[in-house]
């Protein structure tokens, strides 16, 4: 019997991607035009809005939809 993928959440993806990146939430907040204090929030949200999500993707050159491809691949 086939295991069900883990859930993918891609807050915590963003976050540690602006950690590697070396970003700011201030930076993050000024690219995609929102206050700083809703950064904090998407870090805790599981799943995004495919506009935004693609907004963050583009801003921070990294394709956040493969992600989810991954787990679809397998």
């Amino acid at each position: 019997m086939e295991q069900p993928y883990e859930e993918i959440h891609i807050g915590n993806a963003i976050k540690h991607e602006m950690h590697k990146q070396g970003r700011k939430n201030t930076w993050l907040a000024e690219q995609i035009h929102c206050d700083a204090s809703n950064i904090s929030k998407i870090y805790n949200r599981s799943s995004l809005d495919s506009a935004l999500l693609k907004q963050i993707s583009d801003v921070l050159g990294i394709n956040f939809f493969d992600l989810y491809n991954d787990k679809t691949d397998k």
